[in-house]
């Protein structure tokens, strides 16, 4: 007998959640990748803010592998996870997770993609700073 408990679930904090609409669409009808990235990068950046206290910028982004397509109609879940803090720096774990429109089991979450994203605090003038400033 299999424990339903042992299904993949996603990690971290909602952070994003979004509908895919048809004008996110690639040639083939599906979500583009780059409509994921983006709100990927917006997620992060949501969440490295509220650990850095201002200003965030995107250093770097590990690789990604897409699991499945997303098609019109999907709920998009993106959920974040603060993994490490540096001086200047910080790692944040992406996870994207939807739920299918017009789908057998509605509540049913399918994995997209993940990827780490490497942030650094940055102060008004752009300039890279500690992520707990003096007070």
């Amino acid at each position: 007998m299999t424990d339903l408990d042992d299904s993949p679930r996603p990690r971290g904090e909602l952070t994003l959640k979004l509908l895919a609409s048809r004008q996110d669409t690639n040639l083939h009808g599906d979500i583009a990748g780059g409509w994921l990235v983006a709100h990927m990068d917006q997620a992060a950046e949501l969440a490295a803010g509220r650990e850095a206290r201002g200003r965030t910028a995107t250093v770097a982004i590990e690789a990604m592998d897409f699991l499945c397509p997303v098609r019109v109609g999907a709920m998009v879940n993106i959920f974040t996870r603060l993994v490490e803090v540096g001086h200047s720096s910080l790692r944040i774990d992406v996870e994207v997770w939807i739920r299918q429109p017009q789908e057998r089991h509605p509540g049913e979450l399918h994995k997209v993609t993940e990827a780490r994203f490497v942030m650094v605090a940055m102060d008004d003038k752009g300039r890279i700073r500690a992520v707990h400033p003096a007070e």
